[in-house]
């Protein structure tokens, strides 16, 4: 089942043992606005329609964040990739948005 997470517990979750993969769903027009960055995080875009194709860039053993704007799109991913075998698959509630408004307000909100 994919794990919800709030924006603000991914800084503890990026700072555990294994720290996750950021995949940024969003397209590129919405990354060039607004991106997560923090420090020593790994992220990778993917836009939502290029997963399917882009899989094999995904490792399947190390968890993964979904990120979009406001948590439906990397939802729908996120259950897309516990179906092709990933494991631990978290969506960031509330998306950028919530990244926006809980943790960093320096990122835009659009």
């Amino acid at each position: 089942m994919v794990t919800p997470l709030r924006a603000s517990e991914l800084p503890a979750l990026l700072a555990g043992d294994t720290p996750p993969l950021l995949l940024d769903v969003r397209e590129p027009w919405e990354v060039a606005l607004a991106r997560i960055a923090p420090p020593g995080a790994e992220t990778l875009h993917v836009p939502m329609m290029q997963i399917p194709m882009r899989l094999a860039e995904i490792d399947a053993a190390r968890p993964v964040v979904c990120i979009c704007h406001h948590g439906m799109r990397s939802m729908q991913v996120a259950v897309f990739l516990e179906r092709q075998g990933h494991d631990t698959v978290y969506n960031l509630s509330g998306g950028i948005d919530a990244w926006s408004r809980e943790v960093d307000p320096q990122v835009p909100r659009y």
